[in-house]
């Protein structure tokens, strides 16, 4: 458990740090480049991401489920890795050739060709980063070391070079740049773990995995960044700007269980590996108590203050973005026990064909929400078919974690942490509406929720994980 905490630690510095770096710099870019600009730039990201799934297919789940098997066998691993990169360098071939034809080939791509041009590139250095390898070989220290660094270079880059709102390319070759330099780090970094071979190298048994969790990013994209594409293709793109702004706060707070959840997955398949079932639920139930008690409060809060928010992020401008940020803020709970039941469930137990179906379904319900939603409503009608589309999929899930493990849905926990946070609620509303300055409101609403989360899963519900977690800041703060 030591290895899972520490593993934890830098996960979450490291999966945070993903989010909260461009949130140092969106601000800033938001303001110079408008929301029109900052619309075309996610526009742009939302279509190469689908190139991007292609490339990478399923290799961050079965890569790091493979090197977590073979990390005691130097010749397995190096067999492994290096098949899993050869069948990773085919797919990402394609993926290239396959964007510029699209660029070429559709007109509202090929009138932003440079935007698709860098993205082209984007392609073909993402796959070098190898992140499943050193997630494999659970090194999250030195993931976390290096991507700080590299960000450090790339916020001061975007302030240096992104001045006017006719830089807007500039801020899409940055990242890009950023993506390269990693990738050369860890082609480097990994020669002291791997040794890539020709030896013995069969890519055939990877293949099915590799497929069929692809297909599942796939499909599990058609109900969350699909909407960016969607929405660009059937409206414009200051409606993409409001989108894509008001799911920021949401991806970032997102993102510190997602950190949890990747920690997980080659120790939960470990576990099963070694037969160990009773610790391997045990450890479910910690991941479901852990999601309840930090994002309950933070839906709250971020529901009631989002106008504080958006206006901290973006500034003027964004208005439009308050109400699809309100919609979309509980899914924080929702994708988050998703990702308890998917990746730390049922990708260990190896149910890929399971995960494709929960996967097709959320897709099918996300296509038919957006034609029928998205062009009246919006972006707001985005927030919707997303907040529907995963209610769906968590519906799915849970059916299969439960036929496969007997884990049903804590409806007493969700239910307990629900109400016991509803004062709370009343609260923030109280703050919000008598404390007229913005940044006072948001401060002390802030302070008072944290305060109240303190106090009760401390002294009232007697949470454990809040006891450890407490404990774990005491002894940081100590040392």
């Amino acid at each position: 458990m030591a290895n899972i905490k520490k593993n934890f630690f830098y996960s979450s510095i490291l999966t945070t740090a993903n989010y909260l770096f461009p949130m140092l710099t969106y601000p800033y870019v938001a303001r110079v480049l408008g929301v029109d600009k900052i619309g075309l730039c996610n526009f742009a990201d939302s279509i190469i991401s689908y190139f991007l799934l292609f490339s990478m297919m399923g290799i961050g789940s079965v890569g790091i489920r493979e090197i977590a098997k073979y990390k005691g066998n130097q010749e397995k691993l190096d067999q492994a890795y290096s098949s899993l990169f050869i069948l990773n360098s085919i797919t990402t071939i394609i993926a290239v050739i396959a964007l510029l034809i699209a660029t070429y080939s559709v007109p509202q791509l090929y009138a932003n060709k440079e935007l698709m041009f860098v993205g082209a590139v984007r392609l073909l250095t993402n796959y070098l980063q190898i992140e499943w390898l050193f997630k494999g070989l659970e090194d999250f220290k030195y993931i976390t070391v290096r991507t700080l660094t590299v960000k450090v270079f790339y916020v001061i880059a975007v302030f240096l070079f992104v001045r006017t709102k006719n830089d807007y390319v500039i801020y899409f070759v940055l990242y890009t740049l950023m993506v390269m330099v990693n990738a050369i780090i860890n082609i480097w970094y990994a020669r002291h773990f791997v040794h890539f071979t020709i030896k013995k190298i069969s890519i055939s048994p990877f293949v099915k995995p590799f497929f069929i969790l692809g297909i599942y990013m796939f499909l599990t994209s058609l109900y969350g960044t699909f909407n960016v594409a969607f929405l660009g293709f059937t409206s414009n793109e200051i409606q993409v700007g409001y989108y894509t702004t008001a799911i920021k706060l949401y991806t970032i707070l997102l993102s510190i269980f997602s950190a949890f959840t990747g920690v997980m997955l080659p120790r939960m398949s470990s576990l099963l590996a070694e037969g160990k079932k009773d610790e391997f639920k045990q450890l479910l139930h910690r991941s479901v108590n852990i999601l309840m008690m930090f994002s309950t409060p933070l839906v709250y809060f971020s529901i009631v203050f989002a106008p504080q928010i958006i206006g901290i992020i973006s500034g003027k401008g964004y208005e439009g973005a308050i109400l699809p940020m309100r919609i979309a803020m509980p899914l924080m709970l929702i994708i988050g026990y998703e990702q308890i039941l998917v990746i730390q469930t049922l990708m260990p137990l190896k149910k890929d064909k399971a995960i494709l179906v929960n996967s097709a379904i959320g897709a099918g319900a996300g296509l038919l929400l957006n034609f029928t939603i998205v062009p009246y409503l919006q972006s707001v009608g985005s927030s919707i078919v997303w907040f529907l589309s995963e209610c769906m999929v968590l519906v799915s899930a849970q059916f299969f974690v439960t036929k496969y493990i007997g884990l049903r849905f804590p409806f007493a926990l969700f239910f307990k942490n629900i109400i016991a946070y509803i004062p709370m609620l009343f609260f923030l509303i109280l703050i919000n509406l008598y404390v007229d300055n913005i940044i006072l409101s948001f401060v002390f609403g802030g302070l008072m929720m944290c305060l109240y989360s303190y106090l009760l899963n401390i002294y009232i519900l007697h949470n454990e994980e809040a006891l450890n977690f407490c404990k774990l800041i005491c002894t940081k703060i100590k040392g």
